[in-house]
């Protein structure tokens, strides 16, 4: 049976820009199968896009693919936004894939992404800023923290460009500056690790 997420899921946001890739590469490598999925917002080029997915895949137990619209939230699954498309949640539970105007200069933007989120008694939000030149996540980070999300950014000397993650904490709604391998074990201490269903 496949491994779907209980009627509260516990959903990760990550967002990154330049520098990302490898930034996320460091982020999944050893990461187990948590309880919960993760959404990955990464501004870059389409070419890019299969091959991060692969990437990524290859470092961490849980499921890494590209979203698309429709897709119900799987327990163990990162999910990763397309270029060129904003990436909402409709209920927490089902992916949409929208056109849209840039927002930050950016599609798809972290911002629409974290602001589709929804509070849910008994589940867990978590937002994360990584590496990045702009601003784009700041007002997520915010608006997660007012519906009591929790919240990272990634530290200045990991980071490639420091300007997302210190935009993010500038807004004093950050409760967590770590490193890349520190998020991995924050994460772990926060949603626990559980043993994958065959599907």
């Amino acid at each position: 049976m496949p491994n779907t997420l209980a009627d509260n899921p516990n959903i990760v946001i990550i967002g990154s820009s330049a520098g990302g890739p490898r930034i996320l590469k460091s982020l999944f490598t050893g990461m187990p199968f948590l309880n919960g999925c993760i959404l990955v917002v990464q501004h870059m080029p389409k070419f890019v896009n299969e091959s991060l997915c692969a990437m990524l895949d290859g470092c961490t137990d849980m499921t890494v693919r590209l979203a698309e619209d429709g897709d119900k939230l799987e327990q163990g699954h990162v999910y990763l936004a397309p270029s060129e498309i904003h990436l909402e949640l409709e209920n927490n539970r089902t992916i949409r894939l929208h056109k849209g105007e840039k927002v930050n200069f950016v599609c798809p933007s972290v911002d629409i992404t974290m602001k589709s989120a929804k509070k849910t008694p008994g589940a867990l939000l978590i937002g994360i800023i990584l590496t990045g030149m702009g601003k784009d996540g700041a007002q997520g980070v915010r608006y997660l923290k007012e519906i009591d999300g929790i919240t990272m950014a990634q530290d200045e000397k990991t980071s490639v460009i420091f300007s997302m993650p210190r935009e993010a904490a500038q807004t004093g709604a950050v409760d967590f500056i770590l490193t890349p391998d520190e998020i991995r074990e924050k994460l772990v201490e926060l949603l626990g690790v559980v043993t994958p269903v065959n599907i």
